[in-house]
Formats: C-alpha cells, structure tokens, sequence
C-alpha cells in the first residue's frame, strides 16, 4: 500500500514538474503576448487605446503573436513597468528615455527621422500681447508631463536661457499631457503653453484645436526626442524583429500606421545621440 501510496506521489510529482516545464518553455518561446507601452499623449483612455488598435493589430503581424497595447497613467509609470517587466517594448520621450536607461538599462531600438531634430513649440492665445519668452513674465504658463523632454525639459532650458526664472517670473502648472497644454491655451486657462510640435500640427490638422484661437509665438532649437526601446531582456530576435516592423513602413502603402505614430518614416536609434539631453537634465537637476 505505502509503495502504491509512493508510486502515485512520484507521478503526480512528475505531471507537476512536466506543467511547469512547458509553462516555462512557452514564456521562453515567447508565447505569451509582448506587451507594448506608450507614454500618453492623450491621456490613458479606452478611447486613445482604441485609434491605436490598427498598430496593435499590425505589430502582432510583424512578431508573429499576440501585442497587447497598453498607455499607462503618466511617462513614469511607463518607466516603472519597463523596469519590473510588465511592458517588453516602449515608445519614450527622451527625458523618460534616458531614465529608464539609467535606471534599467532599456535597448534604444528606432525612432522617426524627425525626432533627431525635434522642436518644442511655445504657444498662447491669437489675440494675445506674449510674442516674445520675455513676454510670459508676469503670466500663467502650462507645461505637459514633468517627465516631458519637450512638455517640460526643453521650454524649460530655452525660458532659462532667454533669462526668465520659472520659480520666480510667472506661475506655472503641469496639465499631464501636450493635448491638455494645447486646450489649457486655447481656453484661456493659461496665457501660454509649451508642447510637442507633433501633437500641436495634427490637433489643428484633426480640428481638436481650434486654430483662430491659438498661436505659436516661439519654436525651440533641435533636439534628440521621442524613441521606441526594449526592455533589456528581451531577446535580440525579438528587437530586431520590433525595429525592422518600424523601419519597414512607408508612405503610400502604410499611411495609417504613420499617420498613428505621427512620422513619415523610421532609423535605427542610438544611445549616443541622447548626451544633450542627459547633461541639460543633469544641469537643471530632473534627475
């Protein structure tokens, strides 16, 4: 009876091993979907997550398996879940990008021609008197996320090096994204703003801003800005297959995708080209 008794723990010891082998072997053969993040630029709604289902639906194509598309709350919860291994894959800004570096040593993989000279764009109301950085002083200003390169880093460097002391020279607030700076001006809920040029161009361009109520007064000198990156276990199968799905898209035959991730075309990415961007941020302390 107590051989019998053995015999049966042994193979129900047996049939557990075998389960966890191929729980396992699956993980590592990559069965289990890739989950890609995207700092919001809109804010983490159902509805955001929804227009960018045709990127979904075409990164699955290209990795052979199931994406799941996911926009946290903020840039640094995008940071977070690349460090404890929720999201495999990541679209950053470079501020967010040279943290999660630092922190976890993510893999720069491509980014869109246009983010190797980006430009912030500082915005107000078309009827208002600010046509100068020196103007702001004395009046309201919207930055987009803390850990925005070009919502917060950049306007904040170009306000310093024009001479204007953001803690002293006017009051200022973060609304969390570029779309809310580009509303907060319009409404007049701040006389003037600073965003990514990509998101102002096509709110005016999908008539979500109303171009007779605001204006661009100021465009910020070129920097290194927005890139996608690997989580540094991920497999070099795995990344090259994400950059080349980014790299392989063109105009004229895959319109939608760009028009999504707002390009016209995809390089390979280096962390290299972000030096500016780590020293500005060491010099004003957003480390």
């Amino acid at each position: 009876m107590k051989q019998l008794e053995s015999l049966t723990i042994r193979k129900r010891a047996g049939f557990l091993l075998s389960i966890v082998v191929v729980l396992i072997t699956n993980i590592v053969a990559g069965d289990r979907p890739v989950s890609v993040g995207m700092i919001p630029d809109a804010g983490a709604t159902q509805v955001s997550i929804q227009e960018k289902a045709p990127l979904r639906d075409y990164l699955a194509r290209q990795m052979g398996g199931d994406v799941n598309l996911v926009i946290p709350t903020n840039y640094n919860a995008t940071v977070e879940a690349l460090g404890n291994g929720s999201l495999d894959f990541a679209y950053l800004g470079a501020l967010t990008y040279t943290k999660a570096h630092r922190q976890y040593g993510v893999i720069p993989l491509v980014q869109r021609s246009t983010d190797l000279e980006f430009h912030s764009l500082f915005i107000t109301g078309a009827n208002s008197r600010i046509n100068t950085l020196a103007d702001l002083k004395g009046k309201s200003f919207a930055f987009g996320d803390i850990n925005s390169a070009s919502g917060h880093l950049m306007p904040y460097y170009e306000l310093k090096r024009a001479g204007i002391d953001v803690e002293k020279d006017f009051k200022y607030r973060y609304t969390g994204s570029h779309p809310a700076t580009a509303k907060a001006v319009e409404s007049g809920a701040a006389d003037a703003g600073a965003l990514d040029e990509t998101v102002y161009n096509s709110m005016i361009a999908e008539g979500k801003l109303d171009k007779t109520k605001v204006r661009v007064f100021y465009t910020s000198k070129p920097f290194v800005d927005y890139v996608w990156v690997a989580r540094k276990d991920v497999s070099k199968d795995a990344q090259e297959k994400f950059a080349r799905a980014f790299t392989s898209l063109k105009e004229g035959k895959d319109d939608q995708i760009l028009g999504i991730v707002r390009g016209k075309s995809f390089v390979r990415a280096s962390d290299e080209k972000y030096e500016l961007i780590r020293r500005i941020a060491e010099e004003l302390k957003m480390f």
